[in-house]
């Protein structure tokens, strides 16, 4: 079996793949490593634990994963661009949205990549909205390109 390790929250939250698709999650906690399947918990003690149940790659592919999302262009996380620098980067699940915030100490979030945002007026482009709109308002997003939004605003305005 050949497990793969892909990063949601460095050094926290990792989704552990056999052959691309999904087995379970894998948490970091203050005793050690839990592995979640189905509602179902694993606890594990340590990484060498980890080592012997998901095999020896795991750890590596979480190494480099990071390494990857920490990519040489300051202004994107999570494979979605930012207008400015991210500080903080956090991937929310639920509502599977990249958050970050402006500087280190700013308590006002924002959501990285493009989004289309419904007003009463009807359907608007946005780039890296506040997190609070998004939570006020019904979205489509995120998207990478701006292209990929335009194409989508173009299919939400023949409905």
């Amino acid at each position: 079996m050949t497990t793969t390790a892909k990063v949601l929250v460095p050094n926290k939250v990792w989704i552990l793949q056999n052959q691309g698709s999904k087995i379970g999650t894998l948490n970091k906690e203050k005793k050690g490593y839990a592995f979640f399947k189905k509602g179902e918990k694993l606890e594990l003690g340590n990484l060498n634990e980890v080592k012997e149940t998901f095999g020896a790659d795991i750890v590596k592919d979480a190494v480099n994963n990071v390494r990857s999302n920490v990519n040489n262009d300051p202004r994107i996380i999570y494979d979605y661009p930012c207008k400015s620098k991210p500080y903080n980067p956090v991937f929310n699940v639920r509502k599977k949205i990249p958050i970050y915030a402006k500087s280190s100490k700013s308590k006002s979030l924002y959501c990285a990549g493009y989004y289309l945002i419904k007003f009463r007026k009807g359907w608007t482009k946005a780039f890296c909205p506040k997190l609070i709109t998004l939570e006020r308002y019904s979205f489509l997003g995120p998207f990478k390109t701006e292209e990929q939004m335009k194409n989508m605003l173009t299919m939400v305005n023949k409905e």
